[in-house]
């Protein structure tokens, strides 16, 4: 648990006083002690309250901000089931002719877990005055995600059109003055998805398929490219 500042939390400050008062008036204590010992109530309370409370992301669009939020926890969502489908696989694939179905999925899975601190990232980008994109910021972008096009192919191509027709869209919205970043919420939004069903695939298909077959470990590494695929155009997303 992250210490926090218990003057952003007024209820933590009126707890620690409460406490000094009783402890100097009913339980006599010298103030030397009772001070102290309410400041550390005070931040412990506070940090508790920081833990239960999210945030606040600071958008300046409620909708956008509860889009938003619902993204992160979607994303936040999937660290159990990452978790989970690396230790099965850590059960599962221990034969030498294995190792490199286990590295993948390990690697996958320790990408879907970064997914929220990513997601974080890109709303402390979108708060604050400067948040909207501009014309320039996009087109730029428009040509980066041009020119990885020609060096991608499968579910990584696909993922670089649609955020390319993203990118259009926010680019179009920043000419008529609008709120771009609810495109990139969209986006954001479709790509959690698809990393949750390509992650219960990868699970499924790990527990039924024959893991000493060549075609079947294949199709599972497969699999694991597709999660890293999305993670690195949500990267990309971020990054913009």
């Amino acid at each position: 648990m992250k210490l926090a500042n218990p003057l952003y939390y007024p209820i933590a400050v009126l707890f620690g006083g409460i406490v000094m008062v009783a402890s100097v008036r009913f339980a006599n204590l010298p103030s030397s002690i009772a001070v102290p010992v309410s400041i550390v109530i005070s931040t412990v309370g506070a940090s508790l309250i920081k833990t239960i409370q999210p945030e606040p992301l600071n958008l300046d669009n409620p909708e956008l901000e509860r889009h938003l939020r619902s993204v992160i926890d979607s994303a936040t969502g999937l660290i159990d089931s990452a978790q989970a489908l690396r230790t099965e696989a850590d059960r599962l694939l221990v034969d030498s002719d294995q190792i490199d179905l286990l590295v993948a999925v390990q690697y996958a899975c320790d990408r879907t877990i970064e997914l929220p601190d990513k997601i974080k990232l890109l709303a402390k980008r979108m708060s604050g005055a400067n948040s909207l994109l501009t014309t320039n910021q996009l087109e730029r972008e428009i040509r980066k995600v041009q020119s990885n096009l020609g060096s991608s192919s499968g579910i990584e191509k696909d993922e670089l059109q649609k955020l390319r027709m993203e990118l259009e869209n926010n680019l179009q919205l920043a000419k008529q003055g609008q709120d771009a970043r609810k495109a990139q919420v969209i986006n954001l939004d479709r790509l959690i998805t698809a990393q949750a069903g390509i992650l219960q695939q990868l699970q499924n298909k790990l527990r039924t398929s024959d893991l000493h077959n060549n075609s079947q470990i294949v199709e599972l590494q497969s699999l694991s490219d597709d999660i890293k695929d999305i993670y690195s155009n949500v990267d990309r997303l971020v990054a913009q």
